[in-house]
């Protein structure tokens, strides 16, 4: 974990004990190429260090294939089988779209491509999805020009992302949602498999995002940032002292427990500008 995956964490279990609600915890290990055991034990660890301890049992994704399956079949009249590759995605791509977005353009939909080995997108409508996000506001997004038909299951047979946070959500009953605002698109492609599927639809809340002097989003490059790093030299109340001041929460930097902090905690108080947790140390 670096400190980016420890505000989301705090955010959430702030927002959810503040309303009295469950913090629910959920291992990502669908792709059995990136995931390991040691790395959820890991991720454990820290969180019970830090005082962010979770309710109910972990949900493992890589134990829920079979649900995965079921819901899958409710969506047979709108997905399709697609053999395409990346590359040619890319090549396919209009020249105005140079943010790094890669919108899929339709190419294998009317194909009725009978193959053993693709890749299953969910066909999308051209209209908007719109939410209302707590941070960010109103959100309106075109799912056909921002990514086009997405991936529910990859050609290897893994379940993407998409599709299993939301069957994974509806029957965790979560019904609010926090993480950075690098998802907001992704929240556009999950209310509409919400809708598909008749569930309840969840409220939004994306965070800024931490970013390092350079104005460049915190990931595993900035090693001072690592949990692993910090740990060797703050307690756990200093870091919850940190973020609760980068993002406003505290006017001053001080220790502080999850529990401690829950009396300040108020969404009001974060703005959408991302954050820099440098200043902070200083």
């Amino acid at each position: 974990m670096h400190l980016g995956n420890v505000l989301a964490a705090l955010l959430s279990w702030l927002s959810a004990k503040q309303q009295g609600g469950l913090w629910r915890l959920r291992i990502e290990d669908l792709d059995p190429q990136r995931s390991r055991r040691e790395y959820a034990d890991g991720l454990m660890r820290d969180l019970e260090w830090l005082g962010l301890t979770w309710d109910d049992n972990v949900v493992w994704q890589s134990e829920r294939t079979e649900i995965y399956e079921q819901y899958l079949e409710q969506l047979r009249d709108k997905v399709y089988p697609c053999t395409c590759t990346r590359n040619e995605i890319l090549a396919a791509q209009a020249p105005h779209e140079s943010d790094g977005r890669i919108v899929y353009p339709g190419t294998c939909r009317n194909k009725n491509l009978q193959v053993s080995k693709a890749a299953i997108r969910l066909i999308v409508p051209d209209e908007l999805i719109e939410y209302e996000d707590r941070v960010y506001g109103r959100q309106s997004v075109n799912l056909a020009t921002h990514c086009g038909d997405f991936i529910v299951r990859r050609s290897d047979g893994v379940f993407a992302y998409q599709l299993a946070v939301v069957v994974d959500d509806a029957e965790m009953g979560v019904t609010e949602i926090v993480r950075g605002r690098d998802l907001l698109l992704s929240a556009a492609q999950q209310l509409y498999l919400y809708r598909l599927l008749g569930f309840p639809e969840p409220q939004f809340c994306h965070h800024p995002l931490l970013i390092n002097e350079a104005g460049q989003r915190l990931c595993k490059r900035d090693h001072a940032l690592a949990l692993s790093a910090m740990r060797q030299h703050m307690t756990a109340p200093e870091i919850i002292g940190l973020l609760a001041r980068t993002m406003g929460l505290t006017p001053t930097r001080e220790s502080l427990t999850p529990e401690q902090l829950l009396p300040l905690f108020n969404w009001s108080k974060i703005s959408p500008e991302d954050k820099c947790p440098y200043e902070s140390l200083r």
